[in-house]
């Protein structure tokens, strides 16, 4: 629970998607429950409650986008976790059970029931109106997300055109959001892969040797996180380098600045976060090193 979480649940379109599949799920629950409840007054008929259904559903939506834009906004002030995101969600729902309990207190003023016994039954009903699509948003994002990913395999019988190369030929692959390969190519052409919001761009050379580039929908983080041991490294929070296209490391007056054997590709800053491990792939210990200085 006090892991990081991911940041594909606090992307600017999920939080969206999130508050319009609960919204849309818990209009058709309470829809459902209203039949069998005695202190449920929503309705679509009388003049009255139906007025006061669309106050009640009106802020129930305005607190929940409310809600997820402080906390889109606060995701790069702190660190969000498991822990903390649950307790999010479940302040979200007493607020709005809350808000619904005062106003079947006012409307329907029953005697037979306490505050607290109304209270605790909408904290139940809301808990499957709101918890429910909130697990169900969540596993459907890891799943995009999974699919996004970028992974390294071994593929030695793939139709391609580039040169063919002695020994196993490392591909790196790409997927789009249905799970269909978008982009193979072999690490040896990558140069480095760039975060553009949300997007990823995948800098590399084509068989006529032209940098190109290839775009896709991934956090920087997941190829940090699929490519370790590999030689791409995190040089700075934007760029991923590839160390054996490393010609020379620099320090300049503004920090460490990587070099790449390319001309058309400006020098890499490397930020003091990254700057233990840059420096570890330069060392006699390190098993890249050779590759790199054979360049």
């Amino acid at each position: 629970m006090n892991n990081k979480l991911p940041s594909y649940l606090l992307g600017k379109y999920q939080l969206v998607g999130t508050v319009t599949f609960s919204v849309l799920f818990a209009i058709i629950f309470l829809n459902i429950y209203i039949p069998f409840s005695d202190t449920a007054w929503f309705g679509l008929g009388d003049s009255v409650m139906f007025l006061l259904t669309l106050v009640f559903i009106a802020i129930a939506i305005l607190t929940l986008i409310v809600s997820r834009i402080i906390m889109y906004k606060l995701k790069t002030m702190f660190e969000m976790t498991y822990l903390s995101y649950t307790i999010w969600c479940i302040m979200e729902i007493t607020i709005i059970c809350g808000f619904y309990t005062w106003l079947t207190i006012d409307i329907t003023a029953p005697h037979d029931e306490t505050l607290w016994q109304i209270f605790g039954r909408s904290l139940l009903y809301g808990a499957i109106a709101l918890g429910v699509p909130y697990l169900i948003s969540g596993m459907y994002f890891a799943i995009i997300d999974k699919n996004n990913t970028i992974r390294l395999m071994n593929y030695e019988n793939v139709v391609t055109d580039e040169p063919k190369s002695p020994g196993p030929q490392h591909k790196i692959t790409l997927f789009d959001n249905s799970g269909t390969l978008k982009l193979s190519l072999s690490q040896e052409n990558l140069y480095y892969i760039e975060s553009d919001d949300n997007y990823i761009k995948v800098w590399y050379t084509d068989s006529k040797g032209e940098l190109k580039q290839y775009m896709l929908r991934c956090r920087l983080k997941t190829v940090e996180e699929s490519f370790k041991g590999s030689g791409l490294i995190r040089c700075n929070r934007k760029y991923i380098v590839n160390i054996k296209k490393v010609s020379m490391l620099r320090k300049e007056s503004e920090g460490y600045f990587l070099d790449l054997n390319n001309e058309s590709i400006p020098p890499l800053p490397v930020t003091k976060t990254y700057t233990d491990c840059v420096l570890s792939y330069f060392t006699d210990e390190s098993p890249l090193l050779e590759p790199m200085m054979d360049e």
